[in-house]
């Protein structure tokens, strides 16, 4: 009677096996497209540069004015405001949580600063902003302690604030104001660059910042917790990270960024009220979604979602040199908004299997 050997194991499925029935290493096949959304998963931002990319081809070819460098600039112009708020809207929707008010702190915090700036010389201004980072820091760190300490949702928490912050706003001014010339207004200022690209301090702030949160988000222990309080909040109460105080500090840098937007909104325009700004929660969702970024927490890049931020400006921008109507500009911008998230969730379905 023969003892099989326990030490060969047995030939795969495949026949993939030589005469002494070891077996050989399997034959690979074509998994390109598994590789591909494997390197999607590991960066995020690949992505929505892959499509903002096609979307300046597409219109540079079907326009006429589209690909100018006059037209890139106002683009990069009016992604200051939208970009910064978007950035801070990427740590909160990290932490699998949203934030509804993002530019209604920013409303306030900018019609603080412009009242104290009424009548003060240029100099006053560098208290006025300390003032205005603190205001916005602290009404986004509100929003922290209800979601942290008292473990209520997102979702509610900032719609309340919205709610309460939009009509503050309007009872605390009812007229537009206008801040002078000074440090409130600097972002605005700039020159041109090879003679014919006009470009602001504005732009060099917001591309620094996501230089810097990437850095910090993507090389920092405190980056790490993001993404781990936002994968697995429970796992990573488990591991010894303390996600009271990572979800804390995250929606103090947040409103932090609200306040660098309304700084940023001095240099598009000095003047300021209560109506303005009113879908940019809205718009920094669509910018930070398309950018890859997941509503459930735990995956995306600030890289990505400046990028989602283009994206929109790039369509609105084509899409009006086209001629067509805004009405379907917005169509079309939600309809990317729901094809990122089944991407996200599809993408979610693949790691799953693998």
């Amino acid at each position: 009677m023969t003892i099989p050997d326990s030490r060969v194991r047995p030939a795969p499925s495949d026949g993939a096996a030589d005469t002494a029935g070891i077996p050989l290493p399997p034959k690979k096949g074509n998994d390109t497209g598994v590789k591909v959304l494997a390197l999607a998963a590991r960066n995020p931002f690949f992505g929505p540069l892959a499509a903002l990319l096609v979307l300046i081809v597409l219109f540079s070819v079907t326009t006429s004015t589209f690909f100018s460098a006059q037209n890139f600039s106002v683009i990069l112009q009016q992604s200051v405001v939208i970009g910064t708020l978007a950035l801070g809207q990427t740590l909160i929707i990290l932490t699998a949580g949203i934030d509804l008010a993002n530019g209604a702190i920013l409303v306030v915090g900018a019609l603080v600063m412009a009242q104290l700036a009424q009548g003060q010389p240029p100099a006053a201004q560098f208290g006025i902003l300390l003032v205005g980072f603190l205001v916005c820091g602290g009404l986004a760190l509100v929003s922290g302690v209800l979601v942290a300490r008292f473990a209520l949702p997102a979702f509610i928490v900032t719609l309340g604030m919205y709610t309460m912050l939009t009509a503050g706003a309007r009872l605390y001014s009812q007229q537009t104001l206008v801040v002078p010339d000074g440090p409130l207004t600097v972002l605005g200022t700039g020159g041109y660059l090879f003679g014919v690209f006009q470009i602001t301090i504005g732009v060099f702030v917001v591309i620094a910042s996501v230089i810097v949160l990437h850095y910090v988000l993507t090389r920092t222990a405190w980056g790490r917790h993001v993404y781990a309080v936002g994968g697995n909040p429970t796992a990573a109460r488990r591991t010894g990270i303390n996600v009271r105080r990572v979800l804390l500090v995250v929606y103090l840098v947040a409103g932090l960024l609200y306040a660098l937007g309304a700084w940023q909104a001095f240099g598009r325009s000095p003047a300021t009220s209560a109506n303005v700004f009113g879908t940019a929660n809205l718009d920094t969702i669509s910018a930070v979604v398309i950018g890859g970024t997941s509503l459930f927490g735990g995956r995306g890049t600030v890289i990505g979602s400046y990028f989602g931020t283009l994206i929109v400006l790039v369509l609105q921008s084509g899409l009006t040199q086209m001629g067509l109507d805004p009405l379907y500009q917005q169509v079309l911008t939600g309809a990317l908004v729901i094809a990122a998230v089944a991407l996200d969730q599809f993408t979610r379905r693949v790691e799953r299997l693998a």
